[in-house]
């Protein structure tokens, strides 16, 4: 029994975790391809014998191949190219290494879905020609193509640019073979009518109100001649675009004010490498007050906001009807600027009873104006209310003077003063208890002085009354 005891718990839980890691491992092992070695995150071939024919691809019964970040290839000689869909699985492949193989050719396609490659190594392999629409995709930090031999052509140009524009930790000692089969210097490669290209975006005006339109053109120019086409990224606002040999135009229509800001740029491409031209599309709107909620204490206590605009907009308090004058105790402060969208709040410093009330901003610029208003309550009155009353009281905000926000200048110098009916109405509350506290204190008092009285008539009559018992005891009167 005890030895049955002991097999449980912590015991066999551990038992168990170390018999499913040597299944894991078993059927990792089973999925691997031959001559290679698999792990969770690395694929490793490295036995020329027998070697490998195709690209490694794990079996679906494996670990997920979205977690391998490396794949080691070496001393493969039967292994000639990488097809489309050999590498799409690898989702999060980082470092690719193909070294001493026989890799010839890679499609075009090949690396469309790693867009996570930052390390290539192709070094010693059997490549005459690499185009680099293979990788203009990726953002790649190294890659190795030393003792390649590549034919001397416009193919490879691109290679040469990369390394002058880009060069990588290690300069790359390249070469490519002449129509004669000597080695030729990339580095001194020299082929007629084979440049980079070249693009130039006209725009007449960027600055466009929202809702409007507007047309660009672009020329690109190169040899060999170069495609072109936009890149507008995530443009919100429908556009549409039309191209003839080196001359294009992009049409938008409609403009959102979710492109203020947004980059397009006309892109040409050839052979050698490309060229792009940009401009930054600016959208004028009228503000928009997105978010405004109830006051939150934080440090100070905070009435939270956010406020569109281009042209940046102008902020006007309003507190009970009245301009609200800034000070250093209440003042609007914008924590967050986002292109167009500003994010902050109307900050108040230790706010009482008497700043209870609607508090209203109004957001203004030259295509138009917003406002929202909302109710603050920051604590009850003393000896009335000690909770939220949906109820506020008609009281003013004392003025302790005017300054400028972050954003523009709320203040109005011109108009200090606050309705009198609003003063009349405090005014009012403060008679109304005083009058009620003086009533109830000489109530109190009358009735004080009231029960002394009576107490002391009663003191008085009781002592006569035993005086004249006493006189007639002594005349003796029954």
């Amino acid at each position: 029994m005890s030895s049955w005891t002991r097999w449980h718990g912590p015991a066999m839980a551990r038992l168990w975790g170390f018999c499913w890691l040597i299944v894991g491992f078993w059927r990792a092992a089973l999925a691997c391809p031959t001559s290679c070695k698999c792990s969770a995150s690395r694929i490793w071939c490295g036995d020329p014998s027998p070697g490998i024919v195709a690209f490694p691809k794990l079996e679906a019964t494996s670990a997920d191949p979205e977690n391998i970040t490396e794949i080691y290839i070496a001393n493969q000689k039967r292994l000639e190219i990488i097809n489309e869909d050999d590498l799409e699985a690898y989702v999060g492949l980082k470092n690719l290494t193909i070294v001493d193989s026989g890799l010839k050719s890679v499609a075009h396609k090949a690396f469309l879905k790693n867009s996570n490659l930052q390390h290539i190594n192709f070094t010693r392999n059997k490549l005459t020609i690499l185009s680099r629409k293979h990788f203009r995709h990726l953002d790649l930090s190294e890659l190795i193509l030393v003792g390649n031999p590549f034919t001397c052509s416009c193919d490879i140009m691109w290679i040469k640019t990369l390394q002058e524009t880009k060069p990588s930790p290690e300069t790359q000692d390249l070469y490519c073979l002449d129509e004669n089969s000597k080695n030729i210097s990339l580095a001194n490669l020299q082929i007629p009518h084979c440049g980079l290209p070249s693009a130039n975006l006209a725009a007449p005006n960027l600055t466009v109100e929202e809702g409007k339109s507007i047309t660009l053109s672009c020329t690109v120019a190169g040899d060999p001649v170069p495609n072109l086409y936009w890149d507008v990224g995530n443009l919100v606002s429908k556009h549409m675009n039309e191209t003839s040999h080196t001359q294009g135009s992009l049409r938008i229509t409609n403009i959102s004010s979710d492109d203020s800001g947004k980059q397009i740029s006309c892109v040409a491409e050839n052979l050698v490498g490309e060229d792009q031209d940009s401009v930054n599309l600016t959208v004028h709107f009228a503000p928009t007050i997105t978010f405004l909620e109830s006051p939150t204490s934080d440090h100070h206590w905070c009435i939270p906001f956010t406020v569109k605009g281009n042209p940046k907009p102008a902020l006007q308090w309003f507190y009970n009807g009245a301009i609200l004058n800034e000070s250093k105790y209440i003042c609007t402060k914008i924590h967050v600027t986002n292109h167009t969208e500003y994010h902050g709040c109307l900050q108040l410093d230790n706010p009482t009873h008497m700043n209870n009330g609607d508090y209203k901003l109004v957001a203004k610029n030259e295509y138009g104006k917003d406002e929202k208003q909302i109710s603050a309550h920051f604590m009850g009155w003393p000896g009335i209310d000690d909770g939220a009353n949906p109820n506020y009281p008609d009281v003013i905000y004392e003025d302790y003077g005017t300054a400028a926000n972050d954003i523009g200048d709320t203040t109005n110098k011109s108009n200090g003063t606050l309705p009198t009916g609003v003063v009349d109405t405090g005014r009012e509350h403060l008679s109304v208890y005083a009058v009620v506290v003086i009533a109830s204190v000489v109530g109190f008092c009358l009735l004080v002085m009231l029960f002394l009285l009576k107490l002391a008539r009663h003191s008085k009559f009781g002592m006569k009354d035993a005086c004249y018992r006493d006189r007639d005891a002594e005349l003796g009167v029954s």
